[in-house]
């Protein structure tokens, strides 16, 4: 059995989350909790969320024991971007393109 938890349109790029996500993945929960809390970057933040997230929905709506939960996958798909401009010289604009996340994790249970 697997549980799932998925934030939207987290204000954060993508790219930036998938640097930390792709240091949890296949890691126990508790190891996995302790690499996101020390671990100096903003992604690192969302994820843990999720996290936590996850593990109270494989806890509470599937009845899986804590101990034996790992993290199955953890991924930052791409949200819609925010598009907005900014003046530069002699009249011209110029793009800046806020990206959004879609934060996912899935946990299961080992044998």
């Amino acid at each position: 059995m697997e549980a799932r938890a998925i934030a939207k349109y987290v204000r954060i790029a993508p790219r930036k989350v998938n640097l930390v996500a792709a240091e949890i993945r296949g890691k126990n929960i508790d190891e996995a909790l302790a690499i996101l809390k020390f671990t100096p970057k903003r992604g690192a933040k969302e994820l843990e969320k999720v996290l936590k997230s996850a593990v109270a929905n494989a806890e509470n709506n599937l009845d899986l024991d804590r101990e034996n939960l790992y993290v199955l996958q953890a991924y930052a798909n791409q949200g819609p971007t925010l598009k907005r401009w900014r003046p530069r010289s002699q009249g011209r604009a110029y793009s800046i393109l806020k990206r959004t996340s879609h934060v996912g994790i899935v946990v299961a249970e080992r044998e």
